[in-house]
Protein backbone atom coordinates (compact mmCIF):
# COMPACT_ATOMS: atom_id res chain seq x y z
CA UNK A 1 0.00 0.00 0.00
CA UNK A 2 1.40 3.37 -1.07
CA UNK A 3 1.28 6.19 1.50
CA UNK A 4 0.50 9.71 0.28
CA UNK A 5 1.03 12.77 2.48
CA UNK A 6 -1.97 15.01 1.87
CA UNK A 7 -0.12 18.01 3.31
CA UNK A 8 2.46 18.04 0.51
CA UNK A 9 2.71 21.18 -1.64
CA UNK A 10 -0.51 23.15 -1.75
CA UNK A 11 -2.07 20.58 0.59
CA UNK A 12 -5.59 20.73 -0.86
CA UNK A 13 -8.18 18.47 -2.39
CA UNK A 14 -6.32 18.08 -5.68
CA UNK A 15 -3.96 15.58 -4.04
CA UNK A 16 -6.96 13.50 -3.02
CA UNK A 17 -8.64 13.60 -6.44
CA UNK A 18 -5.53 12.68 -8.41
CA UNK A 19 -4.33 10.03 -5.98
CA UNK A 20 -7.65 8.17 -5.85
CA UNK A 21 -8.08 8.22 -9.64
CA UNK A 22 -4.56 6.94 -10.33
CA UNK A 23 -4.90 4.32 -7.59
CA UNK A 24 -8.04 2.98 -9.29
CA UNK A 25 -6.39 2.89 -12.71
CA UNK A 26 -3.16 1.27 -11.53
CA UNK A 27 -5.01 -1.11 -9.17
CA UNK A 28 -2.70 -0.04 -6.34
CA UNK A 29 -4.12 0.44 -2.83
CA UNK A 30 -3.22 3.74 -1.16
CA UNK A 31 -3.47 5.44 2.21
CA UNK A 32 -3.75 9.22 2.27
CA UNK A 33 -2.94 11.04 5.51
CA UNK A 34 -3.14 14.72 6.51
CA UNK A 35 -5.98 15.26 4.03
CA UNK A 36 -6.39 18.96 3.13
CA UNK A 37 -3.98 19.89 5.90
CA UNK A 38 -3.27 23.16 4.12
CA UNK A 39 -6.87 24.37 4.41
CA UNK A 40 -8.58 26.37 7.20
CA UNK A 41 -10.94 23.41 7.78
CA UNK A 42 -8.89 20.25 7.12
CA UNK A 43 -10.35 16.89 6.22
CA UNK A 44 -12.88 15.58 3.75
CA UNK A 45 -15.81 17.65 2.49
CA UNK A 46 -18.89 16.36 0.68
CA UNK A 47 -17.55 17.19 -2.78
CA UNK A 48 -14.38 15.18 -2.10
CA UNK A 49 -16.41 12.27 -0.83
CA UNK A 50 -18.58 12.40 -3.95
CA UNK A 51 -15.59 11.94 -6.25
CA UNK A 52 -14.22 9.10 -4.14
CA UNK A 53 -17.58 7.34 -3.98
CA UNK A 54 -18.01 7.53 -7.74
CA UNK A 55 -14.51 6.21 -8.39
CA UNK A 56 -15.07 3.43 -5.85
CA UNK A 57 -18.06 2.31 -7.95
CA UNK A 58 -15.89 2.26 -11.07
CA UNK A 59 -13.17 0.29 -9.27
CA UNK A 60 -15.34 -1.86 -6.97
CA UNK A 61 -13.08 -0.51 -4.24
CA UNK A 62 -13.05 -0.95 -0.50
CA UNK A 63 -12.85 2.46 1.18
CA UNK A 64 -12.06 3.16 4.83
CA UNK A 65 -12.45 6.58 6.46
CA UNK A 66 -14.96 8.09 4.05
CA UNK A 67 -16.54 10.57 6.47
CA UNK A 68 -16.83 14.36 6.54
CA UNK A 69 -13.88 15.85 8.40
CA UNK A 70 -11.69 12.72 8.32
CA UNK A 71 -8.03 13.39 7.58
CA UNK A 72 -7.01 9.81 6.75
CA UNK A 73 -8.39 7.50 4.08
CA UNK A 74 -7.63 4.06 2.66
CA UNK A 75 -8.66 3.13 -0.88
CA UNK A 76 -8.25 -0.42 -2.19
CA UNK A 77 -9.43 -0.96 -5.80
CA UNK A 78 -10.48 -4.42 -7.00
CA UNK A 79 -11.70 -4.32 -10.62
CA UNK A 80 -12.57 -1.52 -13.03
CA UNK A 81 -15.95 -1.53 -14.71
CA UNK A 82 -18.02 0.99 -16.65
CA UNK A 83 -21.58 1.93 -15.85
CA UNK A 84 -24.18 4.66 -15.66
CA UNK A 85 -23.99 6.47 -12.31
CA UNK A 86 -25.97 9.21 -10.61
CA UNK A 87 -24.70 11.22 -7.65
CA UNK A 88 -25.89 14.25 -5.68
CA UNK A 89 -23.03 16.21 -4.10
CA UNK A 90 -25.50 18.12 -1.94
CA UNK A 91 -25.81 21.93 -1.59
CA UNK A 92 -23.42 23.80 -3.90
CA UNK A 93 -20.51 21.36 -3.68
CA UNK A 94 -18.56 21.70 -6.92
CA UNK A 95 -19.62 19.34 -9.71
CA UNK A 96 -16.46 20.31 -11.61
CA UNK A 97 -14.19 19.05 -8.85
CA UNK A 98 -16.09 15.76 -8.74
CA UNK A 99 -15.62 15.43 -12.50
CA UNK A 100 -11.91 16.18 -12.14
CA UNK A 101 -11.66 13.14 -9.88
CA UNK A 102 -13.73 10.82 -12.08
CA UNK A 103 -12.59 11.72 -15.62
CA UNK A 104 -9.10 10.09 -15.49
CA UNK A 105 -10.77 6.76 -14.71
CA UNK A 106 -13.61 7.25 -17.17
CA UNK A 107 -11.40 8.09 -20.17
CA UNK A 108 -9.58 4.74 -19.90
CA UNK A 109 -12.60 2.66 -18.92
CA UNK A 110 -12.99 -0.62 -20.85
CA UNK A 111 -16.46 0.53 -21.96
CA UNK A 112 -18.27 3.87 -22.54
CA UNK A 113 -19.40 5.60 -19.36
CA UNK A 114 -22.37 7.81 -18.52
CA UNK A 115 -22.99 9.62 -15.26
CA UNK A 116 -25.06 12.47 -13.86
CA UNK A 117 -23.92 14.69 -10.99
CA UNK A 118 -25.99 17.22 -9.04
CA UNK A 119 -24.58 20.16 -7.04
CA UNK A 120 -22.90 23.45 -7.93
CA UNK A 121 -21.94 24.22 -11.53
CA UNK A 122 -20.52 27.71 -10.93
CA UNK A 123 -18.95 28.09 -7.49
CA UNK A 124 -15.88 29.70 -5.94
CA UNK A 125 -12.48 27.96 -5.92
CA UNK A 126 -13.33 25.54 -8.73
CA UNK A 127 -13.48 25.69 -12.54
CA UNK A 128 -16.93 26.56 -13.93
CA UNK A 129 -18.61 23.79 -15.88
CA UNK A 130 -18.31 25.86 -19.09
CA UNK A 131 -14.51 25.86 -18.72
CA UNK A 132 -14.44 22.05 -18.47
CA UNK A 133 -16.73 21.74 -21.48
CA UNK A 134 -15.07 24.30 -23.77
CA UNK A 135 -11.38 24.17 -22.79
CA UNK A 136 -10.53 21.00 -20.85
CA UNK A 137 -12.62 18.56 -22.93
CA UNK A 138 -11.16 20.10 -26.11
CA UNK A 139 -7.65 18.99 -25.10
CA UNK A 140 -8.72 15.53 -23.96
CA UNK A 141 -10.18 15.01 -27.44
CA UNK A 142 -6.69 15.65 -28.84
CA UNK A 143 -5.47 12.79 -26.64
CA UNK A 144 -8.15 10.45 -28.01
CA UNK A 145 -10.87 10.57 -25.35
CA UNK A 146 -14.24 12.14 -26.11
CA UNK A 147 -16.01 13.83 -23.19
CA UNK A 148 -19.47 15.28 -23.78
CA UNK A 149 -20.62 17.58 -20.96
CA UNK A 150 -24.21 18.81 -20.85
CA UNK A 151 -25.43 21.37 -18.33
CA UNK A 152 -29.01 20.38 -17.62
CA UNK A 153 -29.43 23.07 -14.97
CA UNK A 154 -27.03 25.51 -13.35
CA UNK A 155 -26.44 25.57 -9.62
CA UNK A 156 -25.05 28.49 -7.60
CA UNK A 157 -24.07 28.99 -3.96
CA UNK A 158 -25.44 28.29 -1.39
CA UNK A 159 -28.01 25.62 -2.31
CA UNK A 160 -26.68 24.39 -5.64
CA UNK A 161 -29.33 22.33 -7.39
CA UNK A 162 -27.38 22.16 -10.64
CA UNK A 163 -27.39 19.05 -12.82
CA UNK A 164 -24.66 17.98 -15.25
CA UNK A 165 -24.69 14.87 -17.40
CA UNK A 166 -21.56 13.37 -18.96
CA UNK A 167 -20.94 10.81 -21.66
CA UNK A 168 -17.39 9.54 -22.05
CA UNK A 169 -16.11 7.58 -25.03
CA UNK A 170 -12.83 6.16 -23.67
CA UNK A 171 -9.54 5.75 -25.50
CA UNK A 172 -7.73 2.43 -25.67
CA UNK A 173 -4.62 4.43 -24.83
CA UNK A 174 -4.23 8.17 -24.39
CA UNK A 175 -2.10 9.76 -27.10
CA UNK A 176 0.75 12.07 -26.04
CA UNK A 177 0.56 15.70 -27.07
CA UNK A 178 3.19 18.21 -28.15
CA UNK A 179 1.75 21.69 -27.72
CA UNK A 180 4.31 24.29 -26.74
CA UNK A 181 3.24 27.56 -28.40
CA UNK A 182 -0.32 28.78 -28.79
CA UNK A 183 0.18 30.19 -32.28
CA UNK A 184 -2.10 32.55 -34.20
CA UNK A 185 -5.56 33.32 -32.86
CA UNK A 186 -8.48 32.03 -34.87
CA UNK A 187 -11.26 33.36 -32.64
CA UNK A 188 -12.26 34.39 -29.12
CA UNK A 189 -15.53 33.02 -27.78
CA UNK A 190 -17.34 32.56 -24.51
CA UNK A 191 -20.56 32.30 -22.59
CA UNK A 192 -22.01 34.83 -20.16
CA UNK A 193 -24.88 33.69 -17.96
CA UNK A 194 -27.19 34.91 -15.25
CA UNK A 195 -29.73 32.95 -13.22
CA UNK A 196 -32.73 34.48 -11.40
CA UNK A 197 -31.39 37.92 -12.29
CA UNK A 198 -32.38 40.44 -14.99
CA UNK A 199 -31.12 39.34 -18.40
CA UNK A 200 -29.14 42.56 -18.82
CA UNK A 201 -26.66 41.28 -16.20
CA UNK A 202 -25.33 38.63 -18.60
CA UNK A 203 -25.42 41.08 -21.49
CA UNK A 204 -23.43 43.72 -19.58
CA UNK A 205 -20.81 41.14 -18.53
CA UNK A 206 -20.36 40.15 -22.17
CA UNK A 207 -20.32 43.71 -23.52
CA UNK A 208 -17.62 44.84 -21.07
CA UNK A 209 -15.52 41.76 -21.84
CA UNK A 210 -15.81 42.34 -25.60
CA UNK A 211 -14.70 45.96 -25.26
CA UNK A 212 -11.59 45.10 -23.24
CA UNK A 213 -10.63 42.22 -25.54
CA UNK A 214 -10.92 44.52 -28.54
CA UNK A 215 -8.71 47.09 -26.81
CA UNK A 216 -6.16 44.32 -26.29
CA UNK A 217 -6.22 43.60 -30.06
CA UNK A 218 -7.80 40.16 -29.65
CA UNK A 219 -10.59 40.93 -32.10
CA UNK A 220 -14.36 40.78 -31.77
CA UNK A 221 -15.32 38.05 -29.30
CA UNK A 222 -18.39 35.92 -29.93
CA UNK A 223 -20.00 35.55 -26.51
CA UNK A 224 -23.19 33.55 -26.05
CA UNK A 225 -25.78 35.02 -23.66
CA UNK A 226 -27.64 32.66 -21.34
CA UNK A 227 -30.35 34.06 -19.06
CA UNK A 228 -33.48 32.67 -17.48
CA UNK A 229 -36.78 34.42 -16.84
CA UNK A 230 -37.05 35.29 -13.16
CA UNK A 231 -40.74 34.43 -12.97
CA UNK A 232 -40.50 31.02 -14.63
CA UNK A 233 -37.13 29.84 -13.36
CA UNK A 234 -36.48 26.37 -11.96
CA UNK A 235 -33.06 27.33 -10.60
CA UNK A 236 -32.64 27.50 -6.84
CA UNK A 237 -30.36 30.50 -6.20
CA UNK A 238 -29.43 33.59 -8.23
CA UNK A 239 -25.97 33.99 -9.72
CA UNK A 240 -23.96 34.98 -12.75
CA UNK A 241 -20.64 34.31 -14.41
CA UNK A 242 -18.64 34.44 -17.60
CA UNK A 243 -16.16 32.08 -19.25
CA UNK A 244 -13.97 33.15 -22.18
CA UNK A 245 -11.60 31.20 -24.36
CA UNK A 246 -9.25 31.96 -27.22
CA UNK A 247 -8.82 29.35 -29.94
CA UNK A 248 -5.73 29.06 -32.11
CA UNK A 249 -5.57 28.14 -35.80
CA UNK A 250 -4.44 24.65 -34.70
CA UNK A 251 -7.43 24.21 -32.37
CA UNK A 252 -5.76 24.88 -29.00
CA UNK A 253 -7.78 26.76 -26.40
CA UNK A 254 -6.80 28.99 -23.50
CA UNK A 255 -9.51 29.98 -21.03
CA UNK A 256 -10.42 32.33 -18.20
CA UNK A 257 -13.45 32.77 -15.99
CA UNK A 258 -15.07 35.03 -13.41
CA UNK A 259 -18.09 34.67 -11.16
CA UNK A 260 -20.46 37.49 -10.34
CA UNK A 261 -20.62 38.60 -6.73
CA UNK A 262 -22.68 40.94 -4.62
CA UNK A 263 -21.39 44.50 -4.76
CA UNK A 264 -19.40 44.01 -7.98
CA UNK A 265 -20.88 45.41 -11.18
CA UNK A 266 -21.59 43.16 -14.14
CA UNK A 267 -19.19 45.30 -16.17
CA UNK A 268 -16.35 44.66 -13.74
CA UNK A 269 -17.05 40.92 -13.76
CA UNK A 270 -16.71 40.92 -17.55
CA UNK A 271 -13.56 43.02 -17.50
CA UNK A 272 -11.91 40.85 -14.84
CA UNK A 273 -12.48 37.77 -16.95
CA UNK A 274 -11.16 39.46 -20.09
CA UNK A 275 -8.06 40.72 -18.25
CA UNK A 276 -7.35 37.18 -17.06
CA UNK A 277 -7.57 35.84 -20.58
CA UNK A 278 -5.24 38.55 -21.87
CA UNK A 279 -2.75 37.75 -19.09
CA UNK A 280 -2.89 34.01 -19.79
CA UNK A 281 -2.20 34.65 -23.49
CA UNK A 282 0.66 37.08 -22.93
CA UNK A 283 3.25 34.30 -22.58
CA UNK A 284 2.40 32.80 -25.95
CA UNK A 285 2.34 29.33 -24.40
CA UNK A 286 -0.22 26.68 -25.38
CA UNK A 287 -1.90 26.00 -22.01
CA UNK A 288 -3.28 28.32 -19.35
CA UNK A 289 -2.18 27.83 -15.75
CA UNK A 290 -5.35 25.98 -14.70
CA UNK A 291 -5.45 23.62 -17.66
CA UNK A 292 -1.83 22.57 -17.12
CA UNK A 293 -2.38 21.06 -13.67
CA UNK A 294 -5.58 19.34 -14.85
CA UNK A 295 -3.69 17.63 -17.68
CA UNK A 296 -1.01 16.05 -15.46
CA UNK A 297 -2.76 12.69 -14.76
CA UNK A 298 -3.55 12.21 -18.45
CA UNK A 299 -0.02 13.05 -19.58
CA UNK A 300 1.37 10.61 -17.00
CA UNK A 301 -0.94 7.88 -18.37
CA UNK A 302 -0.35 8.63 -22.07
CA UNK A 303 1.48 6.33 -24.45
CA UNK A 304 4.62 8.38 -24.99
CA UNK A 305 6.26 11.70 -24.15
CA UNK A 306 4.18 14.88 -23.98
CA UNK A 307 5.45 18.44 -23.99
CA UNK A 308 3.16 21.32 -22.99
CA UNK A 309 3.96 25.03 -22.88
CA UNK A 310 2.45 26.60 -19.75
CA UNK A 311 1.59 30.26 -19.19
CA UNK A 312 2.47 30.08 -15.49
CA UNK A 313 3.73 27.29 -13.21
CA UNK A 314 1.35 26.96 -10.26
CA UNK A 315 1.72 25.13 -6.96
CA UNK A 316 -1.22 22.99 -8.02
CA UNK A 317 0.78 21.86 -11.04
CA UNK A 318 3.84 20.97 -8.96
CA UNK A 319 1.70 19.09 -6.44
CA UNK A 320 -0.19 17.13 -9.08
CA UNK A 321 3.08 16.12 -10.75
CA UNK A 322 4.39 14.89 -7.40
CA UNK A 323 1.29 12.74 -6.80
CA UNK A 324 1.57 11.15 -10.24
CA UNK A 325 5.19 10.27 -9.56
CA UNK A 326 4.31 8.62 -6.22
CA UNK A 327 1.68 6.28 -7.69
CA UNK A 328 2.69 5.71 -11.31
CA UNK A 329 6.43 6.26 -10.92
CA UNK A 330 6.14 8.41 -14.03
CA UNK A 331 8.87 10.82 -15.09
CA UNK A 332 7.48 14.36 -15.06
CA UNK A 333 9.62 17.46 -15.48
CA UNK A 334 8.61 21.06 -14.87
CA UNK A 335 10.89 23.68 -16.38
CA UNK A 336 10.30 27.28 -15.32
CA UNK A 337 12.44 29.53 -17.49
CA UNK A 338 13.26 33.18 -16.99
CA UNK A 339 12.07 34.05 -20.51
CA UNK A 340 8.57 32.74 -19.73
CA UNK A 341 8.87 29.56 -21.79
CA UNK A 342 7.58 27.29 -19.04
CA UNK A 343 7.41 23.63 -19.99
CA UNK A 344 5.68 20.54 -18.63
CA UNK A 345 7.33 17.37 -19.95
CA UNK A 346 5.79 14.00 -19.08
CA UNK A 347 6.99 10.56 -20.08
CA UNK A 348 3.73 8.62 -19.94
CA UNK A 349 3.44 4.95 -18.97
CA UNK A 350 1.06 4.00 -21.81
CA UNK A 351 -1.62 2.47 -19.60
CA UNK A 352 -4.36 0.48 -21.31
CA UNK A 353 -7.18 -1.39 -19.59
CA UNK A 354 -8.13 -3.36 -22.71
CA UNK A 355 -4.99 -5.44 -23.02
Amino acid sequence: MIEIDGSYGEGGGQILRTAIALSALAMIPIRITNIRAGRPKPGLKRQHMAGIELISRFANAEVKGLEVGRTELEFSPRKLTGNHFKYDVGTAGSISLVLQAVFPVAVLSPVPVQFTVSGGTDVRWSPPIDYLRAVFANHLRKMGAIIEITTVRRGHYPRGGGIVSCEVTPAEKLAPIDIVEFGDIKQVAGISHCIRLPSHVAERQASAARALLQEASLGQATIEIESHDEKDDQHVDPGSGIVLWAESESGLRIGADELGEKGVSAEEVGRKCARRLVKEMASGMAADSHLADMLVPYLALADGTSKVGVSQISEHLRTNAWVAKQILDSDIEIKENADGTNLLIAHGIGLSLRE
